[in-house]
């Protein structure tokens, strides 16, 4: 029985498992493959990382991890948790099963993105979600907003220092004569017709609208969309869970489940909003999840 299993290997995982190799306590991590930033060939906003490649921060960390006789890496993903505090069983995708003693989910989100056509395509290459991460790379140049004005304005406000022009398009109904003028006011412009379509245009996205006029811009924000728990663990373990679809820890990454912690941008506090989709951020929450969960062997 490992002391603790850690799934999921991004950031959160890949951290957590480093904080309890160091603290010598008998560690599985399950590296699935899948991840929320799989599409995305360069992280901004990481400081010593900042424009790195995702793929090649994993494989530093991964090696890094190597050095911990106390920490086994499997390429599988999890089935199922079952079991209580001190005694958990996960069945592996490859039918086979471990026990832990604790287990840390960091499994992450998925975004379910509007059905635009060719949205999809272009997630994490030429459209984004988060300023933080990506505004700075259009710095000067004119961009797409795709979505309603109650979310469509707090991007604007985050990136209307940072980029040049700024078109916000409607995905199903047209913008009422209130809302254009809203967004003028803003210093947007809104389009008046629904988006229809986007594709990779040279090295922009080319917008097209439902009656057949188009726009090229050097990237698109996207400010409809939600996010969902990419594993079905918070729902298998009935755990305690906030308005915004996140899993709700305490100080520590611990759940409502005795024994099971959560960290990334899977779970949050509950003094937060939602979660705060960053690199290190979600490393910070994996090493405070690792602690937590060494605090908690202690005690027994």
């Amino acid at each position: 029985m490992y002391d603790a299993i850690v799934i999921g290997a991004g950031p959160a995982g890949l951290q957590a498992a480093l904080t309890l190799g160091r603290m010598h306590r008998s560690t599985l991590l399950l590296d699935s493959g899948e991840y929320r930033n799989g599409t995305v060939q360069h992280m901004h906003n990481v400081i010593t990382n900042d424009g790195a490649a995702p793929a090649d921060f994993r494989a530093t960390a991964r090696k890094e991890l190597a050095a911990y006789a106390d920490v086994e890496i499997r390429e599988v993903g999890a089935q199922n948790v079952t079991g209580a505090d001190g005694d958990f069983t996960i069945v592996l995708t490859d039918g086979d099963s471990v026990e832990a003693r604790r287990v840390i989910l960091a499994t992450g989100v998925a975004d379910d993105l509007p059905a635009v056509p060719g949205l999809q395509q272009l997630w994490g290459l030429k459209a984004f979600a988060c300023p933080f991460c990506d505004g700075h790379e259009h710095a000067g140049r004119p961009i797409g907003i795709l979505g309603p004005v109650a979310r469509a304005e707090h991007l604007i406000g985050l990136l209307g220092r940072i980029v040049g022009d700024i078109t916000v398009y409607p995905i199903d109904e047209r913008f009422t004569a209130e809302e254009a003028q809203l967004l003028e006011r803003l210093g947007a412009r809104a389009s008046t017709e629904p988006v229809a379509a986007v594709a990779v245009h040279g090295d922009g996205v080319r917008i097209s609208t439902e009656s057949g006029g188009a726009q090229t811009v050097a990237g698109v924000f996207v400010a409809s969309g939600t996010l969902r728990q990419r594993a079905p663990f918070a729902d298998d373990l009935a755990l305690g869970m906030l308005p915004s679809g996140s899993i709700e820890i305490d100080d520590f990454g611990r759940t409502s489940l005795p024994g099971i912690f959560a960290a990334g941008d899977l779970a949050h506090r509950a003094s937060l909003p939602g979660p705060l989709a960053s690199v290190l951020l979600a490393a910070a929450a994996g090493q405070i999840a690792a602690i937590g969960v060494v605090q908690s062997l202690m005690a027994h």
